[in-house]
């Protein structure tokens, strides 16, 4: 062995470790923390070993929301709510939970120990239960033209606008991710315009708003009525799903080192 040999520093197991990314701790006895975007999304999700976030179908407000909590606090991040599909085949009340989240910036890929929990938790549903990719967007996707557009471009089963937030959260801290979508408007129906601003910053509905747009002409009562047939129908397979996951949202808690 030479001199330069000798003197050239030598990297132990402690230096190396550091070369090698971990997963931090996650304490196994944090919630898992569902996000979502309207607050009967939030109402259904909260529960037993669940903290329930929403931002009223806001992504930049969620964005604020989640950054500026003190640390995660939480053991996994679930997407929770209803979707719009893109998915010609999927009709309302149809479930999707998330194999990836994809955006323009790409593709975000769900855990697979997560996601796998959550389906083994919903086997038996009466509903139909597929697992594909979500689309995640800032704005709403309301005429079928874009529907299918963004499918054509993400091939994505249904898109929202939290579940992209979500993962982006979880993947910042070392986080499972998993989303859970029930399609509300399929890809043959359009939303009407006024849907994208028909919530309060909490979430509920605006029913001045509505009330407005229908007044105004921006808005037809065939299709409240409609688009009310097809949020009931999501809504009460998405409790449904609630009620099989259980505590956790059904995602299992993390063994304890030691």
């Amino acid at each position: 062995m030479s001199a330069s040999d000798n003197d050239r520093p030598r990297r132990g197991a402690s230096a190396l470790a550091g070369l090698i990314p971990t997963r931090p701790m996650i304490d196994p006895a944090a919630p898992v923390l569902a996000v979502t975007g309207l607050a009967r999304e939030r109402r259904i999700a909260a529960g037993p070993g669940v903290e329930a976030v929403g931002a009223g179908g806001d992504p930049a407000r969620l964005r604020v929301l989640l950054d500026g909590r003190q640390g995660p606090h939480c053991r996994a991040v679930v997407s929770f709510g209803i979707a719009g599909g893109l998915d010609p085949g999927l009709k309302p009340g149809d479930v999707v939970v998330g194999t990836g989240i994809v955006t323009p910036d790409g593709r975000r890929a769900a855990d697979l120990d997560a996601s796998a929990a959550i389906l083994n938790a919903l086997s038996g549903l009466p509903n139909r239960v597929i697992s594909a990719d979500l689309a995640g967007v800032d704005a709403a996707v309301l005429a079928v033209a874009e529907k299918a557009q963004l499918r054509e471009r993400t091939a994505a089963a249904a898109v929202d606008m939290e579940s992209h937030v979500a993962a982006a959260y979880a993947g910042r801290h070392g986080l499972p991710f998993a989303a859970l979508r029930v399609i509300c408007d399929p890809a043959d129906r359009a939303l009407p315009a006024f849907a994208a601003n028909a919530l309060t910053p909490e979430g509920e509905p605006d029913i001045r708003g509505v009330l407005s747009a229908v007044l105004f002409g921006r808005a037809r009562i065939t299709d409240l009525v409609r688009l009310g047939r097809d949020s009931n129908a999501a809504f009460a397979v998405l409790e449904r799903c609630r009620q099989r996951l259980g505590a956790g949202l059904g995602i299992p808690a993390p063994k304890s080192e030691g």
